[in-house]
């Protein structure tokens, strides 16, 4: 039922943006919104027929929290904010630019979906999850420090970073206690336990949480933080001119 109903209201989104929308490319991305939800479907119950594999179940987990990025990104391009908003804009000369950082933070943070799936349907072991971890913690904690103590007068830029940060902090202590409650203390257990069952959820919807802060911290950047290129050719050519 919550399937059926979340694949309505997509529908419902897909349509009406390309009915009102006059931005193709918005219109492209809740088309794309809908071929998500379809294949995220698909594997919803290839998972069921073939009796959930791991790495099918870990593609279908991939794949859903890709569905709430795209989710939560057309909330934000079609809010009032976004269009009314004259964006303030502050040039980002800085190597790595906070724009590769919430990039690659991105980036890790998949790895780290990817992990904790194979993990959580048993298709490996534990330790590339936590180990991980710590890239994800060092990657995430860089990027929310730079944009928060470089760009604090930017509110678009700071509120996210401030998220982001925080449930960083909120998904490290869930995921010490999902350990510890399927692999210290219920790995012998038959079935699994209410507070492995409780800590693995809150540790899965947090983590979508901070995925999903992580795109919008990115686009936000993208739009108010862009990258400033060097003009080489003209200094140069300025030189070759005074010489």
């Amino acid at each position: 039922m919550v399937a059926g109903t979340l694949g309505m209201l997509t529908l419902t989104i897909a349509i009406w943006t390309l009915l009102v929308e006059k931005r193709r490319w918005l219109r492209w991305l809740a088309v794309g919104a809908m071929c998500t939800f379809i294949a995220q479907a698909t594997l919803g119950g290839m998972t069921v027929l073939f009796f959930q594999p791991p790495w099918l179940s870990t593609a279908h987990a991939t794949v859903a929290q890709t569905f709430f990025c795209i989710a939560v990104a057309i909330a934000l391009f079609t809010g009032r904010k976004w269009i009314e908003e004259q964006p303030q804009v502050e040039l980002d000369s800085r190597r790595p630019s906070l724009f590769t950082l919430t990039l690659l933070s991105t980036f890790v943070l998949y790895v780290q979906l990817i992990l904790g799936g194979m993990f959580r349907h048993h298709g490996m072991s534990w330790w590339p999850h936590v180990l991980n971890s710590v890239t994800v913690a060092f990657v995430l904690a860089w990027t929310a420090v730079r944009a928060i103590s470089v760009y604090s007068q930017i509110d678009a830029v700071r509120r996210p970073a401030i998220v982001m940060l925080s449930l960083l902090i909120t998904q490290l202590c869930l995921g010490f206690t999902a350990f510890l409650t399927r692999v210290a203390w219920g790995k012998d257990t038959a079935q699994p336990e209410f507070l492995m069952i409780v800590s693995t959820v809150a540790h899965v919807a947090v983590g979508a949480l901070l995925l999903a802060t992580t795109v919008v911290l990115a686009i936000q950047v993208w739009r108010h933080v862009p990258i400033a290129f060097e003009e080489r050719v003209p200094q140069a050519q300025q030189g070759a001119s005074a010489a």
